[in-house]
């Protein structure tokens, strides 16, 4: 088994495989992994280490290296051109602390048909589908911005979390 203990930043080299997870594994610093080529992992990581789409994870012995990937997963999609109505979702969602992955024009959350209807009672439009889920890791956890490993830019915006003091 490789044995996975630290993130790499960019490197000159090329992955030697992928490493495809849901959100709820990338958020894991411990777990047992089958790399995209077949071969078998273990991440071992300091505990709240969580991986983002294109992060890269080196191999112990320096050998391999690995490229995150964010596997498609069930989530609810709301795009929309009126930011207002946007905000107004993002808001009640966000009150209910549901990780929201935020982009110009567009959120997703976890699917779930409760929170779907109420989306649809502020009048937006909620598709379900299997797509990569990337929320905003949160104003307290030392940074908003996920990296990509692309060269375009997702307008990313950011909203900060709130207090019930």
């Amino acid at each position: 088994m490789i044995k996975f203990e630290k993130k790499t930043e960019a490197t000159e080299a090329t992955p030697t495989s992928n490493l495809t997870l849901v959100k709820e594994q990338r958020e894991k610093s411990r777990l047992k992994v089958t790399l995209d080529n077949g071969e078998e992992g273990g991440l071992f990581f300091e505990k709240g280490t969580t991986f983002q789409d294109g992060d890269l994870i080196i191999s112990t012995d320096g050998e391999t290296l690995v490229q995150i990937k964010a596997a498609p997963e069930t989530v609810s999609s709301v795009r929309c051109d009126d930011p207002l109505m946007l905000a107004k979702a993002c808001y009640h969602l966000g009150n209910r602390h549901i990780p929201l992955q935020i982009n110009m024009g567009e959120l997703r959350y976890q699917y779930d048909h409760v929170l779907d209807e109420m989306v649809r009672g502020l009048g937006l439009e909620v598709l379900t589908e299997q797509a990569p889920f990337e929320p905003e890791s949160g104003a307290y956890s030392g940074g908003g911005h996920h990296h990509h490993s692309d060269d375009h830019n997702h307008d990313v915006l950011e909203l900060s979390h709130h207090s019930h003091d």
